[in-house]
């Protein structure tokens, strides 16, 4: 597998297309290798969705490969450059300071290209003094949420494995390094586009458009409208991905400029949080003192790097059309969250009387604490005969009054109620990758025993299965879970 996934099928299109360019799009790097390198999980269910042999995957001469040696003459790691707007603030050229992209992987019989990625695999050009490292933490963290997001239908990067090491990083403390195998329809992010932008190069922008729509919309290349296809694109995707995100409780944390696909594909996994109590205020990122990117806000910071994409192609569009394109946003994002909403509360068709009906239950739980996941869970199993999720309110007068008009908005449906509460056992997962559980995973693997990241791999990318064998994260967290603090290093 390793010879056929390194030597035959990595293809280097990004790379061929940009090396000769007056511009500076990516550099070649060469990956660091890692000591003594050992598994700490391969994804085969990614691993068969790519068409690799998932048992050749886990071979120790891929080990040796992903771990820092991938060096052949068919293989030549990029890091792309990129600049953006960090806490929105110009932050000017970043980079990808600690990941390299090994090349491009055909998949299926469209042949659609996956970059295959390694985060944490030593320093590149962009590293600015730092050591190019991941530390274990952060990637199980990412590893095992890019897949829960996944499970949850939410359009994502994706983790192929992870390897842990014995080579000694340096943060608040001595940590092991660790490499993380990233899979992506893209790594083009917002940034991407203003590096060029801001250079005062646009015809570095339209080159990196014209990329973006060869390799992913290739029915546009020929049309007059495909910088406005690819903006308008840009704009409706990244309004749902954050109305999913608001409809399952999830925060990114750092939703810079630079940390957005163009895409429109969660990608960036750093103090990101799902939330227990429902708190629309909730900021998941200790380093975002002013909650800039709270759990409320993210909406109209997704309209706000959106503005500042368009502003990249004001060499490509005229000023009406960016107009027209940003005005998608709004209307997109409500659309997609009340019908995502609708449904949690077990509606066939979201109607705009509706509204009200989902802010009064989430003003409910605002109110009394709620855990967000546990209430829309047990929300299921609600009918005129079993009302006892009232117990998860204190008020429960008030709640009382809101099931009576759920009953009566209820009564309008056809569908019967055993085939309601299975539609919302569907949307509504029993479980979310929680700060606690994640930890309970990195102090495990810590100690070298990888099989709660195992567990929760296994659960997390099938969420709303019951999952006995998991049955311990399906309750409310544990006390020590509010002492979870993630940052930016995270």
């Amino acid at each position: 597998m390793a010879k056929n996934f390194f030597q035959q099928q990595l293809k280097h299109h990004f790379f061929d297309r940009f090396q000769d360019s007056e511009h500076s799009y990516c550099s070649p790097v060469v990956a660091q290798k890692l000591d003594s390198p050992r598994w700490v999980s391969c994804n085969p269910l990614l691993a068969s969705e790519l068409g690799l042999d998932a048992q050749a995957l886990a071979s120790e001469e891929t080990l040796q490969l992903l771990g820092g040696g991938a060096h052949s003459d068919r293989i030549q790691p990029i890091s792309l450059v990129y600049s953006g707007h960090q806490f929105g603030v110009w932050a000017g050229q970043l980079g990808d300071g600690r990941a390299m992209t090994l090349g491009e992987l055909a998949v299926g019989e469209s042949g659609e290209l996956w970059d295959i990625q390694l985060k944490g695999a030593g320093t590149t050009p962009y590293s600015r003094f730092a050591d190019g490292r991941a530390v274990l933490r952060s990637s199980i963290r990412e590893y095992l949420c890019s897949e829960a997001m996944h499970g949850l239908g939410i359009a994502t990067t994706r983790a192929l494995c992870l390897i842990d090491s014995q080579t000694p990083v340096y943060r608040e403390q001595v940590e092991s390094a660790a490499i993380l195998c990233r899979v992506a329809r893209s790594h083009i992010r917002f940034g991407s586009f203003e590096h060029f932008h801001y250079g005062k190069h646009p015809d570095g922008v339209k080159a990196l458009a014209d990329y973006v729509i060869e390799r992913h919309f290739p029915d546009w290349i020929n049309h007059p409208q495909r910088y406005l296809l690819l903006l308008e694109n840009s704009a409706l995707k990244t309004a749902k991905m954050i109305a999913q995100w608001q409809a399952v409780g999830f925060s990114h944390g750092v939703m810079n400029t630079d940390n957005m696909s163009v895409l429109g594909d969660t990608i960036d996994y750093g103090p990101f949080g799902f939330m227990d109590a429902y708190n629309p205020d909730f900021i998941c990122n200790h380093s975002d003192t002013r909650g800039r990117y709270s759990f409320k806000n993210q909406p109209s910071v997704g309209l706000w790097n959106l503005n500042a994409l368009a502003s990249c192609f004001s060499s490509l569009l005229s000023g009406e059309e960016l107009v027209d394109s940003l005005k998608q946003y709004e209307p997109e994002f409500f659309s997609q969250y009340h019908q995502m909403m609708a449904r949690k509360i077990g509606l066939e068709d979201y109607q705009p009387s509706d509204a009200k009906l989902i802010e009064q239950l989430l003003s409910l739980m605002a109110k009394d604490g709620a855990d967000y996941s546990i209430l829309f869970r047990k929300l299921c199993d609600f009918c005129a005969s079993n009302r006892s999720i009232r117990d998860y309110f204190v008020d429960r007068d008030q709640f009382d009054h809101w099931a009576e008009q759920y009953l009566q908005r209820l009564s309008k449906q056809s569908i019967s109620d055993p085939q309601r509460q299975q539609n919302m056992r569907a949307v509504n997962p029993k479980y979310v990758l929680r700060n606690y559980m994640a930890q309970a995973a990195i102090e495990a693997a810590q100690d070298g025993d990888y099989s709660e990241v195992e567990l929760l791999l296994n659960v997390l990318q099938s969420p709303f299965d019951e999952h006995p064998e998991a049955s311990k994260y399906a309750g409310l967290p544990p006390d020590w879970a509010a002492q979870i603090s993630v940052s930016c290093s995270s």
